[in-house]
């Protein structure tokens, strides 16, 4: 019978703007992947964990997780070598980008909660604080009205099926829920977080260094 939840937790980038694999840097207590395992591991009943091929032998970039598999060259591919070790029983799937460290595991139970309630799947988004205008080239086109949109985070969490029917065909988008979207499923947010923030660059560590430290009770570096 259908029923579980289990998350794919995407680690498996080059990490080439920062210069070096961002995922297994330390992170406080811990390294970046470890706090988006710690979080996922809150509501899954277990987490596979996508790396990159060098690391797959290497304990040390496990982050604890019993399932590890090489990612793709793609993060929709990467996804997609997560979620085929996901048995097919399993009910709903949430899927993080490990280099979100600081998503709390009260929105990876959000957005769960989102999915159990009847959506197929469910994004955090948070408001837009600048305006934003549509360009072509150096030509502005129009001003987008920003109270109908929002800024997208990860976790996500599906219904497994529909995101199984999604990445059929090994289609790419920048997200997972926009495989659902242009398959006419019913996708739904909830609040996101100002700190779950995205590991891009060197000086985005020290920001999440001293939020990290709030969040352990040490003072920040």
């Amino acid at each position: 019978m259908p029923g579980g939840t289990w998350a794919v937790v995407v680690a498996g980038g080059q990490g080439r703007r920062f210069g070096r694999l961002k995922q297994f840097e330390p992170l406080g207590d811990r390294t970046v992947v470890e706090w988006s395992v710690t979080a996922a591991r809150s509501v899954a009943d277990e987490v596979v964990l996508v790396v990159p091929a060098e690391v797959l032998s290497d304990p040390t970039c496990r982050a604890g997780c019993e399932i590890v598999v090489a990612g793709g060259v793609t993060r929709a591919a990467s996804v997609r070598a997560g979620l085929a070790l996901v048995p097919a029983h399993v009910e709903f799937v949430l899927v993080h980008d490990a280099a979100r460290p600081l998503a709390s595991p009260q929105l990876f139970a959000a957005v769960l909660q989102a999915v159990r309630d009847g959506a197929d799947g469910a994004v955090p988004g948070v408001p837009l604080a600048d305006t934003v205008k549509r360009v072509k080239g150096v030509l502005v086109l129009e001003t987008v009205p920003r109270d109908e949109l929002v800024a997208v985070q990860t976790p996500q969490a599906f219904r497994a099926e529909p995101l199984r029917r999604a990445h059929l065909g090994e289609p790419e988008a920048t997200d997972d829920a926009g495989l659902l979207e242009a398959a006419g499923a019913r996708v739904v947010v909830v609040p996101g977080e100002p700190r779950n923030v995205k590991l891009t660059e060197l000086q985005d560590l020290r920001r999440l260094a001293g939020w990290a430290s709030e969040m352990l009770g040490a003072p920040s570096p």
